[in-house]
């Protein structure tokens, strides 16, 4: 298998850097945090750690972009954006408001990353 390094990706270089640096900050903030926002703490520590270790990688892939694993890492947005609004509207736990506020915003600021990595996948082809 070839990988391609993309060309041009000032913009992809951006969106998957500042993706990396919010989830690792996420990340470190359920680790750090004792919020009470509804969610078994087994699970928010769990998330953190792959936060922490998701936002690393992220953010070196942002140093030189290879097409496939951006596109993997736009897959597992969308994965993240989708489970996020279960969580929130599913009732598997019970959230607090602030719980919802959190799982909404962080859908929201998930979403906005994808659009700008498919926005620098296209511009960067």
């Amino acid at each position: 298998m070839t990988t391609t390094a993309v060309r041009d990706d000032g913009l992809l270089r951006f969106a998957l850097k500042i993706d990396g640096v919010a989830s690792g900050a996420l990340g470190l903030s359920a680790l750090l945090l004792d919020v009470d926002h509804g969610l078994p703490r087994g699970l928010v520590i769990g998330l953190g750690v792959f936060l922490v270790g998701y936002g690393i990688g992220v953010f070196l892939l942002g140093t030189r972009p290879v097409r496939p694993l951006v596109a993997v890492v736009v897959i597992g947005n969308l994965v993240w954006v989708v489970d996020s609004l279960l969580v929130a509207f599913a009732g598997w736990f019970p959230l607090t408001g602030l719980g919802l506020f959190l799982v909404l915003a962080q859908a929201a600021a998930v979403a906005g990353f994808i659009a700008l990595q498919v926005l620098g996948l296209r511009r960067s082809a």
